[in-house]
């Protein structure tokens, strides 16, 4: 991982402010994007500040109305490339396991880690959302495949999966547990559907995702979990 860090704010000389983007646009190319940003949009509705832990080039949080996002990964290359398009108002490169120190004497209303977890060996997993909910005053949200699914790094871009993340063992420090993307079997990589038709597959995810996985995360591609701090004290 990557352990080098810095910090740059948005908008700044040669950093390009925020833009704003529609998700109802990409849904035409990523239809399932829909699905997970029907949920996150509505679990951050109120949130100000939300930090992007592993935001990565193009992350989905791009399509969530915050004041201040602030993006962070270990990978140079995906975090310049997230500055030039304008997804965060910050960045920062640095480790995401140690957000803590670099941000420890900053707080944000959420922390998000999507598609991060399953990259990061169990111990450091966890430790990375201790962190997390260090960092947050309200909100703490992980998006990852449900168990162990094999998945290739190329060119050192972090990509490989270490790890797996079952709904049990998240509700068993709090989370609340959501399946997405249909049922596991339907995905690969990448939460790429591996059948054939794929368009037929597709419709058939959607409507599994609407009738029963979306509350029954054990048969789930993959699985959002929720920590409302607040509501636990």
């Amino acid at each position: 991982m990557q352990a080098s860090q810095s910090t740059a704010q948005g908008g700044g000389t040669g950093t390009p402010a925020r833009q704003q983007f529609s998700y109802l646009k990409e849904c035409a190319t990523n239809p399932s994007l829909f699905m997970l940003m029907k949920e996150l949009r509505s679990a951050l509705s109120g949130c100000d500040t939300v930090l992007d832990v592993g935001c990565g080039n193009i992350s989905p949080m791009r399509f969530v109305n915050c004041r201040k996002l602030v993006g962070v990964d270990g990978y140079a290359p995906s975090l310049e490339e997230a500055r030039k398009n304008g997804t965060h108002d910050e960045y920062c490169l640095a480790d995401v396991r140690k957000i803590g120190t670099l941000l420890g004497n900053r707080r944000f209303d959420a922390c998000v880690a999507l598609d991060v977890i399953e990259h990061l060996p169990k111990e450091d997993g966890w430790k990375m959302v201790e962190q997390m909910e260090q960092l947050s005053t309200g909100l703490v949200i992980i998006f990852t495949p449900n168990g162990f699914m094999p998945q290739r790094s190329k060119n050192g871009d972090l990509q490989e999966h270490l790890s797996g993340w079952t709904a049990d063992e998240m509700r068993a420090k709090g989370y609340k547990v959501y399946g997405m993307y249909g049922p596991k079997q339907f995905r690969g990589e990448y939460h790429m559907i591996n059948r054939q038709p794929r368009i037929l597959w597709l419709l058939a995810s959607f409507f599994r995702h609407y009738t029963g996985t979306l509350n029954q995360p054990e048969q789930a591609a993959a699985i959002l979990c929720i920590k409302d701090k607040k509501s636990a004290r």
